[in-house]
């Protein structure tokens, strides 16, 4: 990667100011061991959530909730998030973020619990959009329930389809990688949606249900 690509992906991360309690939330994450979308990719999501005036999402992977923010601050304020996760601890410390960031408490629902089992339980056609920063081997898997929860307009996001450059790499891949390719050749051929790959972070990739 060339320092003129480098400095603007870190002008890039730079560009929208995260607050003291975006910043809490990414220190706790780090502390647990776990991966936080960049400020960019956070930026983006922000966007996205406002591109489609959210007012219902759905989120797989809560993390400490530093995604589970941005997207908080670009659904309208009636707007209502919806974040599960195998690890009710983590939701703990996003509940203290989003708290500290000013929301209020009706404005997230938090489920703890394995994604695919979870999924399930959620209304059809029920959400404006669903980002997707959970076990990228059953990413695939997330695509169709996300097609279920979506209303037509709606939009799906995927974090982490880079995989630290190994799904453009050529050499043998482990199986995440390999389900990653195949969840990007799913959406570009799929009639039915309107796909992008952002390149922020370690990837977004991205799609607008017709």
């Amino acid at each position: 990667m060339t320092g003129n690509r480098q400095t603007s992906w870190a002008f890039a991360d730079a560009f929208v100011a995260e607050d003291d309690a975006l910043r809490w939330a990414r220190d706790r994450a780090r502390e647990a061991g776990l991966r936080s979308v960049t400020p960019s990719t956070g930026a983006a999501l922000r966007m996205l959530a406002a591109t489609v005036d959210a007012k219902a999402v759905a989120e797989i992977g809560t993390g400490c909730g530093v995604s589970g923010m941005h997207l908080l601050h670009g659904m309208r304020p009636d707007g209502v998030l919806t974040t599960v996760d195998p690890e009710p601890e983590h939701q703990q410390f996003a509940r203290q973020a989003f708290r500290a960031c000013g929301f209020a408490s009706n404005r997230a629902r938090f489920i703890p619990g394995r994604a695919l089992d979870v999924l399930p339980r959620l209304a059809d056609a029920g959400y404006d959009l669903v980002f997707c920063d959970g076990d990228r081997l059953e990413y695939p898997d997330y695509l169709d329930e996300s097609l279920r929860l979506l209303r037509p307009g709606g939009l799906v996001a995927f974090e982490g389809v880079f995989a630290n450059g190994r799904t453009v790499d050529s050499g043998p891949q482990p199986t995440e990688v390999l389900r990653l390719r195949e969840l990007l050749r799913t959406l570009r051929e799929m009639p039915e949606l309107v796909p992008s790959l952002l390149p922020v972070g370690d990837g977004l990739l991205c799609a607008v249900k017709r």
